[in-house]
């Protein structure tokens, strides 16, 4: 069993991951959300596809990421003509040698961004697959590790069809978080605008890979109560089987469910969000709070659905609002597994 966490160290990650956040949103106007869950992707491991017009600073928004923590940072801008050694590498005759060396491609860094995913065929989208799963690329005869930490951070326009490819279901269920962002406000746009002529100094490191690497061990000792577990089950559940949460009309618009990864991001991402709101365990609301994003890639509508008109979106809304929250009882799960936990003074949540 997991050594419990130390409430204190929790606090004490929760407010460096908020000064990491407002360097960050020194040069990020709004995107909150976004924002947010590139934090916890960063922490559960994960990876994040943005959906979004131009110019809504998804680019920047990695970048100044990779800043604030002293990570590396690759850009590869995602077209037809692209080939799979364009970013995972190839391997080189040296004619001096009279062998092969191995030329290591942009994958090779902390923060990838796959700008504009979906511009480049399935042959080259598939290329991430074995990099985004097991975090190493086979080149040859050759296998070679990625760095540590390492996520893949996707974006696709949702606005344009020429020239666009769909992204094939095994790479789209790869992804943690399909994040939907849309335009500033009014205020917020003033603010960009306001900003353009700035100089900014350089972003400051306020986050080491190290402590970076330490948050993610501490996210795996996050306590997840099993009436979470099962609540995040039911959502995934309830994308293949509307019956289960009482809401048989929609199974005609449902082609396809959310798979089990569903059930697993959906609690990874509850640990590591955990983290950042300064708990050592995950709460029925971690999950609500991450299920569309975990769940809208995850569907795919049937044409009565396009027919009507019915959106990804507003089938998990009833799903979400039909599952009630469970009514959790916080304590030390550690001190006996029939025992009733009692070190955070027997609270009740009923959330």
């Amino acid at each position: 069993m997991n050594t419990p966490l130390n409430p204190q160290e929790v606090l004490e990650a929760s407010a460096k991951l908020r000064t990491l956040l407002f360097e960050v949103k020194r040069v990020i106007v709004g995107q909150d959300v976004m924002l947010e869950r590139l934090l916890v992707a960063l922490i559960a491991r994960g990876h994040i596809l943005i959906e979004g017009v131009p110019g809504l600073a998804k680019t920047l928004a990695i970048k100044s990421t990779a800043d604030a923590i002293g990570a590396s940072f690759k850009r590869v801008q995602f077209t037809p003509d692209l080939v799979p050694a364009d970013l995972i590498g190839t391997r080189i005759y040296n004619q001096k040698e009279a062998k092969f060396d191995t030329e290591l491609g942009p994958i090779f860094a902390n923060l990838i961004l796959a700008d504009e995913i979906n511009r480049a065929p399935a042959k080259i989208q598939s290329a991430l697959l074995e990099g985004m799963q097991e975090r190493q690329v086979t080149i040859g005869q050759e296998t070679f590790k990625l760095p540590n930490p390492f996520l893949v951070l996707a974006t696709q326009n949702p606005i344009e069809s020429e020239g666009t490819y769909f992204l094939p279901e095994a790479q789209v269920d790869r992804f943690m978080f399909k994040v939907v962002i849309s335009y500033p406000g009014f205020h917020e746009e003033m603010t960009v605008v306001d900003r353009v002529s700035t100089k900014f100094a350089p972003l400051e490191k306020k986050l080491s890979l190290e402590e970076l690497i330490h948050l993610q061990e501490m996210a795996d000792q996050v306590y997840v109560h099993p009436s979470v577990t099962e609540y995040a089950v039911r959502l995934a559940r309830a994308t293949r089987e509307p019956s289960e949460a009482k809401l048989p009309d929609l199974k005609k618009f449902i082609s396809v469910g959310a798979s089990p990864r569903a059930s697993v991001n959906l609690i990874l991402g509850a640990k590591a969000l955990a983290i950042v709101r300064g708990r050592e365990y995950a709460l029925p609301e971690d999950v609500r709070d991450l299920a569309f994003d975990v769940l809208r890639h995850r569907m795919i509508p049937s044409y009565d659905a396009l027919a009507d008109g019915v959106s990804t979106e507003s089938i998990i809304s009833q799903i979400v609002q039909n599952i009630s929250l469970p009514r959790v009882h916080l304590g030390d799960p550690y001190k006996a597994v029939d025992a009733v936990p009692t070190s955070m003074n027997n609270i009740d949540v009923n959330l």
